[in-house]
């Protein structure tokens, strides 16, 4: 199974601007330099990359929680995603997941085990670790 997203910039780094979109519709965006080390309103790669988790890991307790015999009432997951600069340029320096939950008849050792699952299982969690590849073509 594939999904596409995509992106487009115009300009410089600082005074550019892009777009940013996914192949159903769901997403169609714009991103600045202002919008992802500033105070302006709009998405950023961040942003998008927390949602990405936030939505997966929740997904992923749910299944989890199912096969363990329990359906959760609701699940709700907010991802902070940390850019940091370091010395050899910013870098995706953590995720930390706040999950709130209400599963009736779990107690707290099944929901935070399941949860632990769901943090190393995800696929979006995994996603650092997955082959990437390319093609780059310069237009001519």
């Amino acid at each position: 199974m594939d999904r596409k997203a995509s992106a487009h910039w115009e300009g410089g780094l600082k005074d550019g601007k892009g777009s940013v979109s996914t192949e159903s519709g769901a997403l169609d965006a714009s991103y600045s330099f202002k919008k992802r080390f500033e105070d302006e309103q709009g998405t950023n790669p961040e942003e998008l990359i927390g949602a990405a988790h936030a939505s997966c890991f929740s997904m992923a307790l749910s299944m989890i929680l199912g096969e363990k015999g329990y359906t959760a009432e609701s699940i709700d997951t907010q991802a902070k995603v940390t850019l940091s600069q370091g010395a050899s340029g910013f870098d995706i320096s953590k995720i930390h997941l706040e999950v709130e939950a209400s599963i009736r008849d779990a107690d707290d050792a099944v929901f935070k085990e399941a949860a632990e699952m769901a943090k190393t299982n995800c696929p979006v969690s995994k996603v650092l670790n997955a082959e990437i590849t390319m093609t780059a073509k310069l237009k001519g």
